[in-house]
């Protein structure tokens, strides 16, 4: 259902500049005018860039933003749209420039003009993330055509853009899983989709629920045994690292980064049942397993020199005559009884028993929970940024500071012992909620108390982030693929050898 588009790198050419049809993008640094390629198309158009750049319009536009020039006089392109673009432009405001040109794409494709922009490779990466679609519609789309991007020194540009093809990919995997029905992304197809990345190296396994009972997995066995899907737990494992000798000379795996996810296909609310306005959108509760995938696909395409395990736990929840409780009491794999005050809490009982069984079985350096966990985490942040939650401040800044730099928004939120008494239960261990205040927190201090006290772990609620109302900057309206970017750039930075 992606539908990608081809870029193409190469040297400047006047003669292409003149016959092009269709849509020519030129980036301008404000501070410097046209540059050599942008005055020889100048030239071209009569002036009309030069009198386009003189105008109060160009004068407003922000790093990211266009003027654009219909049917300019001497050229054969449809219309010219100029890009305000700094030299000394972030990574954030590269990427925006080229889902500018995005938003225009069509069957003809574009040229760019970017001739010595040192963020060329960020421009197209950019443009990449929002020239996607995703929908069953029956009348066919034209699709993108090809993009041309002129740059002095092509080969240098495609070394640099190269790395950023694995990760587009990984994006692109998460958004569609986001974006599929829950009739035809249901457990069975979900774990299909990930058993099929064998094919690029990664080591599958598929935990069916004889072996998930076996194992104590009843806190996640419980969310989906109202529905004729049968519940999963996925393991993904990318290997990237040699074994290291401990000090008696066994060789021994390195310790992997855990990444967790809550993978409800579809979310009812069980017994205690959502309203039905809006209840179409709980396709996407799925949202933090559909993230896990999308890194450990780009992990595997890239060749990551690093350790990584990829966990999701895929259920359904439904409300058929089986199904969970209000009232329930379910034992986790930890061995903590849980009181089921509400079955629409259900991720925190799927992933309570996915963390636990990462860290028995995987002692892992660190790890990651990701979810569409709460409503209450988009209260407090909206849909600008995930929360994070954490056990471990020096592991969560390097989680911030990862999404800070590919542009993800993402909130530090408090998690302190003042919020344990919310989910103190009179009858079990623990309860599932906590009631209306603190929400988001509340469920963060039920995922910690599955965390081992040795284990670096942060939590991100995703709920707001993974499928906003609206557009963003790098995705049509839809599943963004937050999260992907984030955690990639986390394993280059923290968990992939440093070069020499």
């Amino acid at each position: 259902m992606t539908h990608p588009v081809a870029i193409q790198f190469r040297e400047t050419d006047p003669a292409a500049l003149a016959a092009r049809e269709g849509a020519i993008a030129l980036l301008v640094d404000p501070g410097a005018g046209l540059g050599a390629a942008g005055r020889r198309l100048d030239k071209l158009a009569r002036g009309a860039l030069s009198r386009a750049l003189a105008s109060e319009a160009w004068g407003k536009a922000k790093p990211g933003e266009a003027l654009e020039i219909g049917y300019p006089a001497g050229l054969a392109a449809e219309r010219v749209t100029l890009i305000a673009l700094p030299r000394r432009a972030g990574v954030e405001e590269a990427r925006k420039a080229g889902a500018t040109v995005a938003k225009g794409l069509g069957p003809q494709g574009a040229l760019i003009v970017a001739e010595g922009h040192p963020r060329a490779a960020e421009v197209a990466f950019g443009l990449a993330l929002r020239a996607y679609r995703f929908d069953y519609h029956t009348a066919e789309k034209p699709g993108f055509g090809p993009v041309e991007m002129m740059v002095a020194k092509p080969e240098e540009v495609a070394r640099r853009a190269a790395p950023h093809a694995a990760l587009a990919e990984g994006v692109f995997f998460t958004r569609d899983l986001v974006n599929e029905p829950a009739n035809i992304l249901t457990t069975d197809d979900f774990a299909a989709r990930l058993a099929a990345m064998q094919e690029l190296g990664l080591e599958v396994e598929i935990l069916e629920e004889a072996e998930l009972e076996r194992l104590g997995m009843r806190a996640l066995l419980g969310v989906g045994q109202g529905s004729v899907s049968p519940s999963k737990v996925v393991v993904m494992q990318w290997k990237g690292l040699p074994d290291e000798e401990d000090s008696c000379g066994v060789a021994r795996p390195v310790a992997p980064l855990a990444l967790v996810g809550k993978g409800v296909c579809f979310d009812t609310g069980g017994i205690s049942i959502k309203p039905a306005a809006g209840m179409e959108e709980m396709t996407m509760d799925m949202g933090g397993a559909a993230v896990v995938a999308g890194v450990m696909r780009t992990l595997a395409l890239r060749k990551a020199r690093a350790n990584v395990v990829g966990l999701v736990g895929l259920v359904e929840n439904m409300p058929d005559g089986a199904a969970q409780r209000p009232g329930d009491i379910v034992k986790s794999m930890k061995g903590d009884t849980i009181e089921v005050i509400n079955t629409d809490a259900e991720g925190r009982l799927v992933l309570a028993d996915v963390l636990w069984y990462a860290q028995e079985r995987f002692a892992p350096a660190a790890m990651i929970d990701l979810a569409t966990l709460t409503g209450a985490i988009i209260v407090a942040l909206g849909h600008e940024h995930a929360g994070v939650f954490t056990n471990d401040d020096g592991f969560a800044h390097e989680v911030l500071k990862a999404a800070k730099a590919e542009g993800e928004g993402a909130w530090p939120m408090p998690l302190t012992p003042a919020y344990d008494p919310l989910i103190k239960s009179r009858l079990a261990d623990i309860k599932n909620t906590g009631g209306r205040w603190g929400g988001s927190i509340t469920a963060a201090a039920f995922l910690k108390r599955f965390v081992k006290d040795e284990t670096p772990w942060c939590h991100i609620d995703i709920a707001g982030v993974a499928l906003p109302p609206g557009e963003t900057t790098l995705a049509p309206k839809g599943a963004t693929g937050w999260g992907v970017m984030t955690l990639d750039r986390l394993v280059r930075e923290r968990f992939e050898p440093k070069e020499g």
